[in-house]
């Protein structure tokens, strides 16, 4: 049963994490008539659907029961309001981790991006090492070198990708970059802040997520009217909104949960493997059916240290037993 788990882990956890970035990318480079959607409102919306979805799990865990879930929700967000306002600095973060998201895949095609991303994995390691005072092994630095060198040669600028950019992508590589870049250390900062969060309280990570959620909803709401104010009073919050919209929106919702349900049957190595194999596929669509993305020799060696650095940092090497006795 436990092995069925694994592989049912491993297939939702490459589902999510493919789906999510091609289906992101697909969306915001589509020519269609009429306004593009607003990804600021996209985050919102994605903010307002985990809500829901959390609450759901809260009655669930609460045996179904109405009046009990309004007294969870009222003793753990409203009668303690700094423990609720903790969430702040994570959620305004995490908000603005997604709106890069958008940016980032605006203007860089996916196998790049997903590459690209990995980074995190150096960010979170920093900032658990100065906040958490986590220790890392030699295995864990040596694939954070490694890392970095994979990530330097899928950026690395080469004649025919400079062709196929200028001719395929629908915007600045260089802006798409920075928006992954920024993206990749507040996704350390703020997983790391809130894994301390949760490691000082005992409040569930659906509650958590709610009061996440709250605040990522304000500040999202801020963002759209103050960068897309003029567009909205023009075509309304739904502008532009069709089906592959709300999969993509659906998708950003509803991710993190999943991952969150599944990480406990999915082992560091396990992790690896989901996360090669995004990359392999995001690399495989968007070459033959997005046809925005041509690899190259560099690209490839970049892509398989950066699918190494992956697995030796999840690496945890067992001392060796000393049969010897005296």
């Amino acid at each position: 049963m436990s092995t069925n788990l694994k592989y049912l882990s491993l297939g939702i956890l490459v589902f999510q994490t493919t789906s999510l970035v091609l289906t992101m990318r697909y969306s915001r480079t589509l020519k269609e008539e009429g306004p593009r959607y607003l990804s600021s409102t996209a985050v919102v919306v994605a903010e307002f659907l985990k809500i829901m979805a959390c609450i759901l799990l809260v009655y669930k865990d609460s045996k179904c029961n109405l009046r009990a879930l309004n007294r969870v929700l009222h003793d753990e967000i409203l009668n303690k309001p700094m423990e609720t306002l903790k969430l702040a600095i994570p959620s305004g973060i995490y908000t603005l981790q997604n709106n890069l998201l958008y940016v980032a895949l605006s203007n860089l095609d996916a196998a790049t991006y997903q590459v690209t991303y990995q980074l995190k994995i150096l960010t979170t390691a920093l900032f658990s090492v100065s906040m958490l005072s986590k220790k890392l092994g030699v295995y864990q630095w040596l694939s954070l070198v490694i890392l970095m060198t994979g990530v330097a040669f899928v950026q690395w600028p080469s004649d025919s990708q400079a062709t196929t950019t200028k001719e395929l992508s629908a915007g600045s590589q260089f802006v798409g970059l920075i928006a992954v870049l920024i993206a990749c250390f507040s996704s350390g900062f703020a997983g790391v802040y809130f894994e301390k969060i949760l490691k000082e309280t005992k409040q569930s990570v659906w509650i958590r997520n709610i009061q996440l959620g709250f605040f990522g909803s304000i500040f999202g709401l801020m963002g759209v009217y103050i960068y897309d104010g003029e567009l909205l009073s023009k075509n309304g919050f739904f502008q532009g909104y069709n089906k592959l919209t709300w999969i993509v929106v659906v998708l950003q919702a509803l991710g993190g949960l999943v991952i969150a349900a599944v990480i406990k049957y999915a082992d560091n190595i396990l992790k690896g493997f989901a996360t090669s194999l995004s990359i392999i596929l995001s690399t495989l669509i968007s070459y033959f059916w997005l046809q925005d993305f041509v690899p190259t020799s560099v690209f490839f060696f970049g892509a398989i240290l950066v699918i190494a650095a992956t697995f030796l940092y999840g690496y945890d090497p067992k001392p060796a037993s000393n049969p010897i006795k005296a």
